[in-house]
């Protein structure tokens, strides 16, 4: 049992046997750092149910606990309202030595659960993965983790934006201009190749307006009329005919943008358990359509349209099916969600990783989800988040100006190399192994640097800063973990042979209390983080975690301790935090090296 709840039973007991009232709730919350305690009871929203002073209050209910549980609470004080328990030494101490051995500490069951399918990425085929894609995959990626750990079952999934317009351009524009060039022929990864056609599209395009405002048109006139934009439009109602040659061309170029993908998941470090496709899915939906008229939720115009009415749940009037039967993008996302249902049976509810510019568009679906009355709709949420820019300002891919993920994942690994040889901490390692470890910081720094952000909150990206080996950052994490795993290796060399200590210390230094404290704390952020779909809080969690672990290592002698009880102690207190780091990093999707 969590020492919160335990300390909630006596609390309640101590209400009862004092004032003879059973408490609804208890407040209980760690002790701000400026006071004296481990744990504070809140004693202000008992006075709803017990009269009187809170400082009176406070001391009679702090009494009672230390009376009846010695072992658990050794001192208290009143401040304010504020009931501060200070936890015995002993209850830390058996408190470590019931969890060393338990590699699933502060993880729930697997699939203990509820199934839920988590959405990320979801990219267009016109172009290469860019900074704010990466946000999108690390969040999603580190979510389905998160969740998991909490003991969900976790579908990841992707939707392609594999048809459209976007499409088309790329298409028209390899068509004028490629030369019938491949990803073979040009060394090219094929999101790059293809991606450099949707720019050059961008740019014949506007040469063209120009030409014909020169012409006389106005730049309305210019923009519908260019020949390329025309040329697009007429590819895409030959696509949607089913061309041959057209569905062909398409095919080709998005397996290699497919390919390229692939390359850059694998560099992130990301994956899927299914993907699924605009090209099959835009035709889904249509028959929900029809189901939601006859029970009422959608309503037909004079000109064939379909709506939804959300007027009275503050929302606008919803077009969920044009006049001339075509549906729009509300109706494929219900048309997707209901799919999906059907591919995995057991999903009880579904995260949607999309930017926050669709946060009314995710409003609006969900409510209608709900009022078409499918049980899973109460369980949909939007993982919504902030854009990333970096110092240089916004990117725009049809302009070309976009960062590209790959180039930015080997530039963090090129800034972690140039940082690590300045430190000179690199002796006995081969080429591959340094290379591995380049590899290993400069993704740490970038996974870390943005999830340790709340995902709401726009981010301004400075790789030089997030590779920073102090403060808040991955190859901080990174480089205390290492610490630690020298300080176990060095210990094992020395305990061969020697008898295997079975006491227990008998009183704690402060800096091992604090450490116990913050470990207790664990299982908790692991569901809160799960809860709120936040991996800023495992990031901070851990990053805290850290400090409080290098304090203490700047203050406690561990290998020196000659106390062998003392010594395997502070060794299992040591390996116990090696894994709790591990662990929460594994859920934010960065890896840990033995050695820095």
């Amino acid at each position: 049992m969590k020492l919160q709840d335990t300390l909630k039973e006596y609390a309640v007991k101590a209400v009862e046997t004092l004032y003879g009232v059973t408490l609804e709730n208890v407040e209980i919350q760690l002790t701000k750092k400026d006071f004296v305690g481990d744990m504070t009871i809140v004693i202000f929203p008992m006075l709803r149910q017990v009269k009187g002073n809170p400082q009176q209050i406070g001391e009679a209910i702090g009494a009672h606990i230390k009376q009846s549980a010695p072992n658990l609470v050794c001192d208290f004080n009143v401040i304010k309202g504020f009931l501060n328990l200070v936890i015995a030494d002993s209850y830390y101490i058996n408190f470590l030595n019931d969890i060393k051995d338990n590699p699933q500490y502060g993880l729930a069951a697997p699939n203990s659960k509820e199934a839920l399918l988590v959405e990320y990425s979801s990219p267009n085929t016109n172009k290469p993965l860019h900074l704010g894609h990466i946000r999108n995959n690390l969040l999603g990626y580190s979510v389905a983790e998160i969740l998991k750990a909490a003991g969900h079952k976790v579908y990841k999934t992707q939707i392609i934006n594999d048809r459209g317009i976007h499409i088309c351009k790329s298409m028209i524009a390899w068509q004028r201009f490629g030369n019938g060039e491949t990803p073979e022929s040009t060394g090219l990864k094929g999101d790059k190749l293809v991606g450099n056609y949707y720019v050059a599209f961008d740019k014949a395009y506007k040469t063209e307006i120009e030409q014909l405002i020169a012409e006389g048109k106005t730049k309305e006139e210019a923009e519908k009329q260019a020949p390329i934009f025309l040329e697009a439009q007429e590819l895409l109602r030959k696509w949607e005919a089913g061309d041959a040659q057209v569905l062909a061309l398409w095919k080709k170029m998005n397996s290699w943008v497919y390919d390229g993908f692939g390359v850059t998941y694998k560099n992130l470090g990301v994956d899927f358990d299914s993907n699924y496709y605009e090209s099959n899915t835009y035709l889904l939906g249509k028959d929900i359509v029809e189901q939601g008229l006859a029970k009422g939720v959608f309503f037909k115009k004079e000109d064939g349209s379909v709506w939804c009415d959300l007027t009275a749940d503050g929302l606008d009037e919803k077009l969920v099916l044009r006049s001339d039967g075509t549906s729009v993008y509300i109706t494929q996302d219900m048309g997707t969600a209901t799919q999906r249902v059907k591919d995995y049976p057991d999903v009880k509810g579904m995260v949607y990783t999309v930017g926050n510019e669709q946060d009314y568009h995710f409003k609006v679906l969900f409510l209608i989800l709900k009022k078409l009355g499918y049980d899973w709709a109460s369980k949909l949420y939007h993982l919504s988040y902030g854009m990333v820019d970096l110092p240089s300002g916004k990117m725009k891919s049809r302009e070309g100006t976009v960062v590209d993920a790959d180039d930015l994942i080997s530039e963090m690994q090129q800034t972690a190399k140039e940082i690590s040889q300045e430190l000179g901490k690199l002796d006995g390692y081969t080429e591959e192994q340094k290379e591995e470890l380049y590899r290993t910081i400069g993704l740490g720094a970038l996974k870390y640097y943005i999830l340790k952000v709340d995902p709401k909150k726009r981010i301004l990206f400075d790789p030089k800063e997030s590779i920073d080996f102090q403060g808040n950052t991955g190859p901080f994490v990174q480089y205390t973990y290492a610490r630690i795993r020298s300080i176990l290796r060095k210990y094992n060399e020395v305990a061969i042979g020697k008898p295997q200590v079975t006491n227990l210390p008998t009183e704690l230094h402060e800096k091992e209390k604090t450490l116990l404290r913050s470990i207790g704390q664990f299982p908790a952020v692991v569901q809160d983080a799960a809860d709120n779909y936040s991996p800023a809080l495992v990031a901070n969690y851990v990053y805290d975690l850290v400090k409080d672990f290098n304090s203490f290592y700047q203050n406690v002698s561990i290998l020196g301790e000659q106390d062998p009880v003392k010594l395997d102690f502070r060794v299992a207190l040591c390996r116990k935090i090696s894994e709790i780091i591990a662990e929460a990093f594994k859920m934010l999707g960065i890896q840990v090296p033995e050695r820095m």
